[in-house]
């Protein structure tokens, strides 16, 4: 098949499934979740030929760590499909409604997008979640996974789309273009008409070249220059705990933080936080100033420049500046943030409530780890990414974001 057949084929299978009721659309969900444990071990076993052509090929361990699949990571991808067979159905839901002085009825009601294209690379948990996201709204989704992923892609599609044939729901509402290659990728960008929107996951690299080369509409997501600011209030042991975990967990997600900013009056929280950040092994680029509170035995540091602070890492490394005030912290994002997630850590409700007002970020967080800016953790089941932009969606994308709108006006002769 060409691409624009596999689209159409989406659009055919969206019909349908854009009409299905919940009952229908959860039990086929049911049988994703219960084939993804069925299937655990070709799983694994397909993710590892993925990562033994990673490491060949000299991925990164940051790249490696978005790759792999295990035992745990596939029983939290059946549980996130659960998840979502618990959330209410977005599809008929009515956003507002009316009676016109002339007596016609307006309702404002909640439908599927119809067919969503979405492109990333080296994440094969986004292949379920995105399928199953789609699935519960309505929508057929046509998937290119990338090559680093191509054998776990290849069986999660398969295992998703039986599941779908077991259901009686349309096979073709979840497809992949994997074997087509970046050509194929290129071509879904241009298929105006039969793709309703384009959502790429990935780098820098990727979200731009789909933004600059596609003719379909897209939703940006995902890029995370992700800053934590240590007001001279801040409690030295939060501090440490909140940018311990924001860094470490995973720092190969675009949640994790890569720039700290420390007020000049934070020295005891800085101290904190710095030795615990060192003893994890992560690498501290630090600006002059911040010299003083390193601790006595340190891995490796050097001194910060204008390019790390505008570096996504994905992995053990952080940027660490030092301003005199929470205008200069919030100035300093402002020159950096690509507009995901943005933190301050603080003892001040009126610093709490200024950071909160000034800083234009998808979301803004106080007193929390970064890491929480996650669709299954704001509770929406999964997420089909974090959207950096101001139309449509912004932040975690759940079901809600995957639909538009429809109004509806029922009358009684009325003309005009």
């Amino acid at each position: 098949m060409t691409i624009a057949e596999i689209s159409t084929r989406a659009r055919q299978a969206a019909g349908p499934l854009g009409r299905a009721d919940r009952r229908h659309k959860d039990r086929a969900l049911q049988a994703v979740a219960d084939r993804l444990r069925e299937s655990a071990g070709s799983l694994i076993t397909a993710n590892e030929q993925d990562l033994v052509r990673a490491r060949e090929n000299g991925v990164s361990t940051s790249l490696q760590d978005r790759l792999r699949l295990d035992a745990g990571r596939i029983e939290a991808l059946a549980a996130a499909v659960e998840e979502i067979i618990g959330l209410a159905d977005p599809v008929g839901r009515v956003v507002q409604g009316r009676t016109l002085p002339n007596g016609l009825r307006l309702t404002q009601v909640a439908v599927p997008l119809g067919v969503i294209g979405v492109i990333y690379e080296a994440r094969p948990n986004v292949t379920v979640d995105i399928a199953a996201l789609a699935l519960k709204s309505g929508n057929a989704a046509v998937l290119r996974g990338g090559s680093a992923a191509q054998s776990t892609n290849e069986l999660l599609i398969s295992v998703i789309r039986n599941a779908l044939r077991d259901s009686g729901l349309p096979v073709d509402a979840v497809q992949t273009i994997d074997p087509y290659g970046r050509e194929g990728a290129t071509e879904l960008m241009t298929t105006r008409g039969s793709v309703d929107v384009l959502i790429p996951r990935g780098g820098r690299e990727l979200i731009q070249h789909v933004v600059n080369s596609a003719r379909v509409p897209v939703i940006e997501t995902g890029e995370g220059n992700v800053h934590i600011y240590v007001d001279a209030t801040a409690d030295p042991q939060l501090a440490r705990r909140i940018v311990h975990n924001a860094k470490t967990s995973r720092p190969s997600v675009c949640n994790a933080a890569e720039t700290v900013l420390f007020h000049a009056e934070a020295g005891r929280a800085a101290k904190e936080v710095l030795a615990e950040l060192s003893k994890g092994g992560v690498v501290l680029h630090v600006d002059p100033r911040a010299q003083q509170w390193l601790p006595a035995e340190t891995g490796r540091v050097d001194e910060v420049t204008e390019v790390h602070y505008g570096t996504e890492f994905h992995d053990l490394e952080i940027a660490v500046g030092v301003v005199d005030s929470i205008d200069e912290a919030i100035a300093h994002i402002s020159r950096h943030s690509t507009g995901h997630t943005e933190a301050i850590v603080t003892d001040s409700v009126a610093s709490a409530e200024k950071f909160i007002a000034e800083v234009d970020a998808a979301a803004v967080i106080v007193n929390a780890s970064t890491r929480f800016t996650d669709g299954g953790q704001f509770g929406l089941g999964a997420e089909v990414g974090i959207s950096t932009q101001k139309m449509h969606a912004r932040g975690p994308m759940g079901m809600a974001e995957l639909t538009t709108t429809k109004w509806i006006v029922r009358g009684e002769g009325q003309i005009r």
